[in-house]
């Protein structure tokens, strides 16, 4: 009955909207970190499918707010209360940045909207290093006369938590170079400038494909599961874990999107409803599978529950390292 009444009050030709509230003008999704990382991938991938799929009559707007670590970007949507035509794509750095800072900023000032994937990361060397394994680069760091360079995007985040990490099971010192993204980090390896990075699959995935990096291992307990062959014969499957080669280090991070604090429960449904969209299209199932990401899609409670966890960890692992800002 209540569709055919629905159907009787509206002019003839106007139809009802999807949502109790919709965007009424171009949305910006701001990326804590400069272009060519993986968080600009993810955003720029999400700007295609929602515009191709038409997901909402509006502009998708990518913007990099790198500057402090990402803390700009964080600060934008902070300072951008109320205000529905923002989104934010970030990942464990919603935690680390302001324990590392003091930032007077937690991830409960945001809008939780819906969590997309959790990302690995992998032990990267340069595709002329002589280096067979994660053992191999620990031995040659153990008889270095100065630590070995080893790059990764910003400091005292999640690169630089996985390089203390190496430093402690591996009991030795490297010198940890921090970038402002994973493609510079990509660009210092391939020319020779690190002795090896800690990025993710997506960020140094040109560069194996164009022969001049390759992974030793995979920092996850477990072998990642995508089968189909992607550089030098091998598939992303075929990458050992740290652990197994020695180097018992493991970590992953959560890829998410928030929007501003104080946003009506119907202006954070449309996103919910729209991210979920975005999850079940082939293209971002291509996506997951050519970048190695874990799919892991959680909104609502599921994904508060896991960042209440998450920040839990991530407090114990930085006070760990000695990150925590005094």
């Amino acid at each position: 009955m209540k569709h055919h009444w629905l159907a009787a009050v509206l002019p003839l030709g106007v139809v009802a909207p999807a949502f109790a509230w919709e965007p009424t003008k171009p949305i910006e999704i701001v990326v804590p970190f400069s272009a060519g990382g993986a968080s600009d991938q993810m955003a720029r991938t999400i700007q295609g499918i929602i515009q191709k799929h038409q997901f909402t009559t509006q502009p998708i707007i990518v913007v990099n707010k790198p500057a402090a670590g990402g803390a700009e970007g964080m600060l934008d949507i902070q300072k951008s209360a109320g205000d529905p035509h923002k989104l934010i794509t970030t990942s464990s750095g919603i935690f680390m940045t302001p324990m590392a800072t003091k930032l007077a900023l937690n991830w409960t000032d945001y809008t939780p909207v819906a969590m997309l994937a959790q990302d690995s990361f992998l032990l990267w060397v340069n595709a002329k290093a002589p280096y067979k394994s994660a053992g191999d680069l620990i031995a040659a760091a153990k008889g270095a006369a100065t630590p070995l360079k080893i790059g990764g995007t910003s400091s005292k985040r999640e690169d630089n938590l996985i390089v203390f990490a190496m430093e402690k099971v591996a009991g030795t010192k490297f010198a940890y170079i921090p970038y402002t993204s994973g493609g510079q980090a990509s660009t210092q390896l391939s020319g020779g400038h690190v002795e090896a990075n800690t990025n993710n699959p997506a960020e140094d995935l040109a560069n194996w494909r164009g022969g001049a990096t390759r992974p030793l291992c995979v920092f996850a307990e477990q072998k990642m599961a995508y089968t189909e062959k992607v550089a030098d014969g091998q598939s992303w499957a075929d990458i050992p874990t740290c652990a197994s080669q020695g180097l018992d280090v493991s970590y992953q991070m959560l890829r998410g999107m928030f929007m501003p604090g104080k946003v009506s429960k119907d202006q954070q449904a449309f996103y919910t409803a729209m991210f979920k969209k975005v999850s079940e299209t082939p293209e971002w199932k291509d996506y997951l599978a050519r970048n190695a990401l874990v799919p892991d899609y959680r909104d609502g409670e599921a994904f508060v529950t896991f960042l209440k966890a998450d920040e839990a960890k991530h407090a114990r692992l930085m006070t760990e390292a000695g990150f925590m800002a005094k």
